[in-house]
């Protein structure tokens, strides 16, 4: 399983560093998402005999950290190890003209645990979209979502099944 402790420690890392930032769309601190993006990485580890659980659930906490924070590479690898960095950092979209196929190639270099925290990420982004996204938008992201699952999905069918059903639910 994973450490109770360093899940703790994890967490008081990305409450301190998404503190003030609410998820888009909503009220709810942003601190939310990375939560259930960790708790769909939690409630499936029996069934997804990782290598190292602990790895899978920092980075599911800690995944938009470099994204979106001001924390950096370095603070993460010296608090965390550079596991959870380089996991971390191939979860971080760069600022490139395909994001996705940068991310997916990124991602696809790392242990199976960042893979298993990206298909989390993107089940826990399909619930209902912001009020302000167009019909458009919502396809595209419904699409990004099957990209992500053919790409990714074999590292966890548990998780590729679930990504699919919620793409097949998503709203539009």
């Amino acid at each position: 399983m994973y450490s109770p402790d360093r899940y703790l420690a994890v967490l008081r890392f990305a409450t301190e560093k998404h503190l003030t930032q609410k998820f888009p769309g909503t009220d709810l601190p942003y601190l939310m998402h990375v939560v259930t993006v960790a708790s769909e990485v939690i409630a499936h580890l029996p069934a997804l005999k990782l290598g190292d659980p602990d790895l899978a659930v920092a980075c599911a906490l800690l995944h938009d950290t470099l994204e979106d924070t001001p924390a950096t590479y370095d603070e993460v690898a010296g608090r965390f190890g550079r596991a959870v960095a380089d996991g971390v950092d191939a979860l971080t979209k760069r600022d490139v003209p395909d994001k996705m196929a940068d991310s997916l190639q990124r991602i696809r270099l790392q242990p199976r645990e960042i893979w298993i925290v990206k298909l989390a990420d993107r089940i826990a982004n399909m619930d209902a979209p912001p009020h302000y996204w167009t019909a458009e938008k919502k396809r595209a992201y419904r699409a990004e979502a099957l990209v992500i699952a053919d790409a990714l999905g074999s590292a966890a069918p548990v998780l590729d099944a679930r990504l699919r059903a919620r793409v097949a639910a998503y709203p539009v």
